[in-house]
């Protein structure tokens, strides 16, 4: 065990502390009642509509907003060209994303074994061992999908499994969808990630801490702490914080909204198409 604690092996340490224990999980109670899995479908495909929703108008930004003080804010009317000036310190990137086969093979072999399997039956095993024979392949589909902007309809089907959030359901938000997807897929976000990062950070809030290096709650917590007290240190003064916490935000993204925000971050238009192209199916 304390071997096993040094090498930051976690896996290992819970399975010793099982064996220790002699720790026994509960067998999962499942429950075979079609109208709940009637009643979870209908709800969780609520998220499904926006897809076949009219586009909203495109949001070009005509205003900016400029901090006059402290205490207020104003918007100050810009230009499309100004904006453009002004959110573009660098210009977008001429080159065509080209995904080259040692990234794919690198990546492949990284993948963990232990994963469950997709809906379209490609094992991460598979994967893994047969990189240097699969790689190849899957780096042609790649680039396909990418000179094309379309997305193969079996790297974007999902299997949606609920996984009761607390002890006592009462309602069927009390479910956790958890959702099984493409290991090729995602495999292949983790390559467009890491070419996206490349093209957005340097145009990101310096105050945004999600999905970012380096970064984490207890930074945006300890930020704006010191921001408050910092403020409270003037005579007469007060704070007031609002927490606003949005309901499926990942869910209710609309692409034509979010398609316009990476534009206007310099992605290449053919990125923004691939990336906002609605998924095939979801099955319970």
């Amino acid at each position: 065990m304390k071997q096993q604690f040094q090498t930051n092996d976690s896996a290992s340490v819970w399975k010793g502390l099982k064996a220790v224990t002699n720790y026994k999980p509960r067998a999962p109670h499942s429950v075979n009642d079609l109208r709940l899995a009637n009643s979870l479908n209908e709800y969780y495909c609520r998220f499904e509509r926006q897809w076949n929703s009219p586009d909203p108008p495109q949001t070009s930004p005509h205003q900016l907003l400029i901090s006059s003080s402290s205490s207020s804010c104003t918007f100050i009317p810009v230009s499309p060209t100004q904006l453009h000036t002004l959110a573009t310190p660098h210009p977008p990137p001429l080159t065509p994303l080209t995904i080259k086969e040692e990234e794919v093979n690198r990546l492949f072999k990284r993948l963990n074994t232990r994963k469950a399997t997709s809906p379209d039956s490609v094992s991460p095993s598979l994967l893994k061992h047969c990189a240097n024979q699969l790689s190849p392949v899957f780096t042609d589909i790649f680039n396909t999908s990418l000179d094309t902007c379309h997305v193969p309809a079996c790297f974007k089907t999902s299997a949606i499994v609920p996984v009761p959030k607390k002890a006592n359901i009462t309602g069927l938000n009390d479910y956790r969808p958890v959702t099984l997807t493409s290991v090729v897929m995602k495999s292949f976000e983790r390559l467009m990630l890491s070419y996206l990062k490349d093209i957005t950070d340097p145009l990101l809030d310096p105050l945004q801490f999600a999905y970012r290096a380096n970064r984490s709650v207890d930074n945006a917590v300890n930020m704006t702490l010191h921001f408050i007290l910092q403020h409270l240190d003037s005579p007469g003064s007060y704070a007031r914080i609002l927490f606003v916490d949005f309901s499926s935000a990942f869910n209710m993204i609309v692409p034509a909204l979010l398609r316009d925000k990476l534009f206007q971050l310099n992605v290449p238009d053919s990125m923004c198409s691939w990336m906002t192209t609605p998924p095939s199916s979801a099955s319970l």
